[in-house]
């Protein structure tokens, strides 16, 4: 709901925008006239001032030796002032035929030309040629830029110039009508008489040329104060007004020349000069220039931050560029080595819940790998489907089942853990299947002392779904590449849970794995950052993943990724002012983590708002170019992560379309994540529907049954550790809670009733909910 009231914002600014920003151009172009049937001589061969008020058609002309000086365009905060010191050095004054969206920007330079004795006019809201738009728009155009005079000014006025107008005698059949239209709603049209052609820049010379009556006739001569540079037309008028002074002109505006054209003619009554303005029309015009000045505002903070992107995007890519390609230049070099070989035994913990579809293969590839020494245990949260009694039944020797209550994965894992034999713990989803050499690779980091745990390279298994191979290419670039990236830096944030190890005595010190939030990943990895552990990755240790492949499924995980991520961050903030490894990590990994992972993403969509205002609104040329350039930088990016990942190109043709449907739903993830966070929200856990992965082909099946030797029930787990005489450290900045329930007296090898599926599966299909602290 936010994220579409945001759009809806988003899209009702620019929608104003494009319609007060039309661009001004010349004020007449050169056209055919039209039919003049029905144009009355008297208009044709009349004056520049038009009167259709009362049905009437006449016009009038300034008298002799008189100039009505008129501005069209205006008021610009450039050019106007300058024009209006022009006018009052010489003792002249003129009428402003004003462009009611630049009223509305600048309302007090409106005033100032009032207060200096000129007048203003009706030059539309926007610019349009009034010939190619509908009557209600016309009316519009007309209506509210006099209520934006009558805020700005306390004014209002009876003269209309349309643009692009020109002269009497180019009056044809159809601006006709929309001069008389103009008549029923009160307003004297006003064309000229001479045009300056200052909106050219022909040079002073010619501009005086173009504005000078013949002989001692009275003229209303057009210039404009806006729309582009008016030097030329500043310096004309210094010359142009002293000029004709000395030849016995007087300038006046245009109602003051009817004025004296009425009183020649001995009529009344005389017209007022800026008349007041209605207070209705005060209040019209104040909401008018607040949803100007609002959507204006707007507009400034969404090309801000689509400046910010943009900076953003590219620094991140030359960045990652740099320290990934640093990263992968380093270990491909034939001296790389983290120490001497690791053989010592590994502990795999498999957390499942109702994983019957891929559970078999992915035990059956953890257990028949190339490692000397592997210990599955598979970890049943309160199964409903049978999972536990599927890898019974395989009979793998290296292979242990426990039973646990239904208590979330971070229990699961934690009662594992407290299980394992070993000192490295590999961690596993239960929908994952791993390469033959996979745990032999991932545990070889450990060799250094200082490494506390090991990511591994998650592969999507399920690719050729177009969903998944969009989620291929995003685990390549921006998981395995950011994660080269992270650990120069050495802050990785997540150890993934399809395919992670970690050193015993690291999770200990961090007190295990915490169920404060959703990321219990991301959670452990940052306290082992925290406590001062190495955290690497290992790109040889490949584990193959089933993604979600609906945009539904997609959504659920990633939110819960997402909202995790916050929850995890959030826990963590105290590093920002921590010192020691602490502070390091959260004086660098958590403002990289909140600029790049969060803020980037949620300002993003401002690149595709203003695709779509480009596209519509302005340059198509420019914003496709703009548009594809930054599709090249991530083609480019992409064909590196590729690379250094050693797969194939072909995938990358879905990229073009992942713009328009992929990055649109992580949007609106990224912004429900950060609504939920903010108002205190509490998720579930969503269970993903998993189809199942073929298997790994590296891992040969089990050709017979294997007789597993009846075992000793495990002991109840109360506490974790229960088997290592260290305790979690209370006072350590990263410790956090994590309980692991009593485990079920089930270790058998005959299949019961209570193995098979039953009615009690707990509600929502999640694993628990969960409960976070602040």
């Amino acid at each position: 709901m936010v994220g579409t009231l945001l759009l809806a914002l988003f899209v009702g600014v620019l929608v104003v925008q494009a319609y007060i920003n039309s661009e001004f151009t010349a004020d007449h172009k050169d056209s055919e006239v039209g039919d003049q049937a029905h144009v009355p001589d008297a208009i044709r061969h009349g004056g520049p001032i038009i009167n259709t008020t009362g049905g009437q058609a006449s016009s009038s002309r300034l008298p002799a030796k008189t100039i009505a000086l008129t501005f069209d365009d205006g008021p610009d905060p450039v050019w106007t002032p300058k024009v209006l010191q022009v006018l009052n050095e010489y003792g002249a004054h003129g009428t402003f035929f004003v462009v009611g969206s630049e009223v509305a920007r600048h309302p007090e330079l409106t005033k100032s030309i009032t207060d200096a004795g000129n007048e203003v006019g009706l030059h539309t809201f926007t610019h349009p040629n009034l010939q190619r738009i509908a009557p209600w728009r016309r009316n519009l155009e007309l209506s509210q830029t006099q209520v934006a005079i009558a805020r700005a000014a306390n004014v209002r006025t009876n003269l209309a110039r349309f643009p692009y107008s020109s002269k009497p005698n180019a009056i044809d059949d159809i601006n006709w009508k929309i001069v008389k239209a103009a008549g029923k709603d009160g307003y004297l049209v006003v064309v000229n008489d001479k045009d300056s052609e200052d909106w050219q820049r022909p040079g002073i010379a010619e501009i005086l040329r173009n504005a000078t009556p013949e002989a001692d006739s009275g003229a209303v001569v057009l210039f404009h104060d806006s729309g582009g540079d008016r030097a030329q037309t500043v310096a004309a008028l210094r010359s142009y007004i002293p000029m004709m002074q000395s030849r016995g002109y007087r300038f006046t505006t245009v109602t003051e020349g009817m004025n004296l054209a009425i009183q020649q003619q001995q009529k009344q009554p005389l017209l007022a000069v800026n008349p007041a303005a209605e207070p209705t029309d005060r209040w019209r015009g104040s909401a008018l220039i607040w949803t100007v000045r609002l959507a204006d505002a707007l507009v400034w903070i969404i090309a801000g931050l689509f400046l910010v992107v943009g900076l953003l995007t590219v620094g991140r890519t030359g960045l990652l560029l740099l320290l990934a390609t640093k990263h992968a230049r380093q270990r491909r070099k034939k001296t790389f080595s983290w120490g001497p070989p690791v053989t010592e035994s590994v502990s795999v913990i498999v957390p499942a819940y109702n994983e019957k579809e891929g559970i078999e293969a992915a035990v059956r590839s953890l257990a028949g790998g190339d490692y000397p020494h592997i210990e599955v245990v598979v970890v049943d949260d309160g199964s409903t489907d049978g999972t536990a009694a599927l890898v019974e039944r395989m009979h793998l020797p290296n292979v242990r089942v426990v039973r646990v209550p239904n208590g979330g994965k971070a229990n699961a894992l934690n009662t594992g853990v407290a299980l394992a034999r070993s000192n490295i713990i590999v961690t596993v989803d239960g929908d994952t299947i791993f390469e033959r050499d996979s745990i032999r690779m991932l545990v070889q980091p450990f060799a250094d002392p200082r490494v506390g745990a090991v990511a591994g390279n998650v592969k999507v298994g399920n690719r050729n779904n177009l969903v998944a191979g969009w989620q291929h290419i995003e685990y390549v670039i921006g998981f395995n590449l950011d994660r080269r990236l992270y650990e120069v830096l050495n802050c990785m944030p997540t150890v993934p849970g399809a395919i992670g190890a970690f050193r015993r005595e690291a999770l200990d010190r961090v007190g295990g794995i915490s169920d404060e939030t959703l990321a219990e990943d991301t959670d452990v990895t940052m306290a082992m950052l925290r406590d001062g552990w190495r955290v690497v990755y290992e790109e040889r240790a490949k584990a193959w993943t089933e993604a979600p492949a609906t945009m539904e499924q997609l959504y659920r995980q990633r939110y819960r990724w997402s909202y995790g991520t916050m929850q995890a961050m959030w826990k963590h903030r105290r590093a920002l002012t921590d010192s020691g490894a602490s502070g390091r990590f959260g004086r660098v990994g958590l403002p990289f983590l909140a600029l790049f992972g969060l803020a980037l993403p949620l300002l993003a969509p401002v690149v595709d708002i203003m695709l779509v205002y480009g596209l519509v609104f302005w340059e198509l040329k420019e914003t496709v170019t703009a548009w594809l350039l930054m599709l090249a930088l991530q083609l480019f990016t992409a064909a590196v992560a590729f690379r250094f990942d050693r797969e194939s190109m072909v995938p990358l043709w879905r990229l073009p379309l992942q713009q328009f449907a992929y990055r649109q739903l992580m949007y609106l993830v990224l912004m429900q994540s950060a609504v939920t966070a903010l108002t205190g929200g509490r998720l579930r856990w969503h269970k993903l529907h998993r189809a199942g992965l073929t298997g790994a082909s590296s891992v040969p099946p089990v050709q017979r049954p294997l007789t597993l030797p009846q075992q000793n029930v495990a002991p109840a787990v109360d506490t974790w550790p229960p088997s290592l005489e260290q305790k979690p450290v209370a006072g350590h900045p990263a410790a956090g809670r994590a309980t692991a329930r009593p485990v079920v007296p089930m270790q058998t090898q005959v299949m019961r009733p209570e193995d098979l599926p039953s009615a009690g599966s707990p509600p929502g299909g999640g694993s628990g909910s969960i409960r976070t602290r602040g």
